[in-house]
Parts: structure tokens; sequence; C-alpha cells
């Protein structure tokens, strides 16, 4: 046993770098995945009580198996009868857990598409992968898609229970089925990793981690679908925002925007990786959302780094995606881009569109601020940037816009 670190840490770790492998290993055969989490999260809570008294064993997350996989022998023991049981008994005896965890197969990339399967309520795709591959919690995840944390409980219950009764399979699908899949599993990483850019600062490990599994997870489904051109392209999209993430706060933690920041600082081979992977992307010829925002990427960053950024080109950019999505936030951009390539009025007669839609949002209303500025209304800017602050928790985020707010008095 090691007793380096503490117990509750060790459990922590342990959850942060396994939770979805075991989840997965757990349910790959029975497709029960609600039942792999409850012998998982009964294995964590008797980690709580052994560890501090045995010490922490060398292998936590071999230890977190075996326990789960006896919680889940007694769970089928007590619902399962006659064959169907005796089978199911004989495949969890002899599911021993691995002495290296680095044996334990990995099956979180089938987990993924059983939660995107056709037979899943399209609203539960996403935040199920988010809970079942990453351990977020049902009001985390609810949060995040603006939903009660009830209702989207009950969302949860319902998907994993449609897994296991009609026996969807932990597997990639074959390609023919690819299409009406493939785009749930990429919108639930891109999900993971807007969740770790959050943290500007980097100052969360929890975060961290989460950004570096998104990553790695949109590596998975690139490699193993190296003709899917979305698939390269929110790789791609990831790669370039990761690049800036050193060059986001200055040395006081102050907040950096992209238009100030020092591309020194940027991160250029994940930038040339960006930028091979969407030329890659782009050859084959059918454009998405994904490609399209990695190209918005690459045009600040080469504008950035060249001192003159293309709005016209990137105008051109979202006025595609806002065709191809509908989404208000692309309008947003696209009436941004609009305004820096020389019509700003157009651009904020398109913001007056938007509010309805983005009135909650805090971006509509920093930039609205700001081009209010430009135009000479002062008076109005101000009052936009007190709505943005106000809608803003980063601390850091809120002094910036304080500073923006005060130069148009």
């Amino acid at each position: 046993m090691s007793t380096d670190a503490a117990p509750a840490t060790a459990a922590e770790q342990a959850a942060r770098r396994s939770y979805g492998r075991l989840v997965a290993y757990l349910s790959a055969r029975s497709r029960d995945v609600a039942g792999a989490e409850d012998a998982l999260a009964d294995a964590f809570e008797t980690a709580l009580t052994r560890w501090p008294l045995d010490g922490v064993p060398a292998n936590p997350e071999a230890w977190l198996l075996t326990v789960a996989r006896r919680k889940t022998i007694d769970a089928l023991r007590g619902r399962r009868r006659g064959e169907e049981a005796a089978a199911w008994l004989e495949w969890l005896a002899a599911l021993e857990a691995p002495a290296d965890s680095l044996a334990l197969p990995d099956r979180r990339l089938e987990l993924m598409f059983a939660c995107a399967h056709p037979a899943i309520d399209p609203s539960a795709r996403a935040p199920l992968m988010l809970q079942a591959v990453l351990g977020f919690d049902a009001a985390t995840i609810a949060a995040a898609f603006l939903v009660a944390p009830a209702a989207m409980s009950q969302r949860l219950v319902r998907a994993k229970a449609k897994i296991r009764q009609a026996g969807i399979p932990l597997q990639v699908p074959a390609h023919a089925e690819l299409g009406e899949r493939l785009g749930a599993v990429l919108s639930a990483i891109y999900a993971v990793y807007a969740d770790a850019w959050t943290d500007a600062a980097g100052t969360d490990p929890r975060r961290r981690e989460l950004a570096d599994e998104a990553i790695w997870l949109a590596r998975l489904v690139a490699s193993l679908l190296p003709q899917e051109p979305e698939a390269l392209g929110l790789l791609a999209l990831m790669l370039y925002s990761h690049a800036r993430r050193g060059a986001r706060r200055d040395a006081t933690g102050g907040y950096v925007p992209l238009s100030e920041q020092d591309p020194a600082l940027w991160d250029r081979a994940a930038i040339d990786e960006a930028e091979g992977l969407l030329h890659l992307a782009v050859s084959h010829g059918r454009p998405g959302r994904y490609q399209l925002e990695a190209a918005v990427q690459s045009a600040h960053l080469e504008g950035r780094r060249r001192g003159r950024v293309d709005w016209a080109a990137i105008e051109q950019l979202y006025a595609v995606l806002c065709e191809l999505t509908g989404s208000p936030v692309a309008a947003l951009n696209h009436a941004v881009a609009l305004s820096q390539a020389g019509d700003a009025a157009a651009g904020l007669a398109r913001f007056d569109a938007l509010q309805a839609a983005l009135g909650d949002y805090q971006p509509y209303w920093a930039v609205r601020a700001e081009l209010l500025g430009r135009s000479g209304r002062h008076a109005d800017a101000r009052e936009a940037y007190e709505r943005a602050i106000s809608l803003e928790a980063d601390e850091a985020v809120r002094q910036f816009l304080h500073g923006r707010a005060a130069a148009w008095r």
C-alpha cells in the first residue's frame, strides 16, 4: 500500500482519471449504465471509508473496479433469476481487475456512441455522455443546458433505462449509421471543452484535466474516423483555442482579449497541427459547423500574428455558418464581423434584432457596448457595459469590462 497521497485526494484523482473508463468497462456487456454508475459510486464510498484505515492502494483504479464488480454481482443476484442471471454472474466473476490500470480496455468512445443511439431522445444524448463518460452531476449538466435539475435528472434516468431495456450495444457503429450519431458525439465533446474553457486562468485542476480529456476524445474520434471532416474540424477548433490558453491572462492574472494577446505566448505546435487538420478536413469538400468555426479561429490567429485581421473573410465565414446552423450566437459574431469590416450601422442593427434571443448572454452586451462607444453613443455604451458586468462571474473579466466602460466616459 502507498500512503503518499491523502485518501480523499487519491479518490478524487482516480475519479478524474478513470471514471468513464470504469463505467464503460462495467457496462460494456450488461448495457446497464445506471447500475455501473451505482456500483462505482458505492466503490468510491467504500474507498473513502477503507483507504484512511488501510492506506491508498498502489493501483486505485484496479481496487475500485474490483469493489464495483462485487457490488454489481450483489445487485444482479438480487434482481435476476434463472439461466440469464447465471450467465451474467459467471461473466462478472471472470471480470478480474488488471494489475496495471493501463491494461484496462478503454471503451469510452463506444459508450459515447451508445449514448448517441437513435433510440435515445436527442435532448438527452449530450447530457448523458457528460454524466456517463465524465461523471458530471445532473445539477451541473442542467445548468449548462438551461434545464431544471429535476427535469434533467429524469431525462438522464430515462435515457439510461433505454440503453438497458433496448439492449443498445456499446460499439462504434457501422459507417452507414455514423451520420446521425456523430453530431451528438462531437457536440458532447465540445461541451466538455467549453466547460473547461471557462477557467481562463487555468487554476481549477479539474477543468484543466477536462480540457485535456476533451482533446483526447476528439483525437480518438478523428483517428478512428479520418474520413469524417467534422471530426477533424472539431479537433482543429479545440487545438486553436487551447493553443492560446497561456496568453489569456497577464502576469497579474488580468484578462487579455484575443485582440491584445502576445502571439509569442501561443503554442505554435498546436496551431500548426490545427492548420494541418483543417486543411485535411476542407479537402473532403463537405463543410460543416466545426470546420467553419476552426477557419474563423485560423483567420483570427493569423491576423493577430500579422497585425491585420481579414474581417471581410471572417464575415463571409460567419455568413455561411449562420445559414448552416441558424445559431443566434453565430448571428452575433456575424454582426461583429460585419461591423469590423466597415459597416458599423448594419452591425448595430443586427444586434438590435438579436436582443430577444441573447439578452442574458454576456458577450452580446460587451460587444454591443464597444460598438456603441465607437459610434459616439458613450452613455449607451456605459449602460451596455454595466449590463455585461452584471452577467459575468469571472472577476478578471469583470475588471476588464469596468476598464472598457471607463474608456467611454
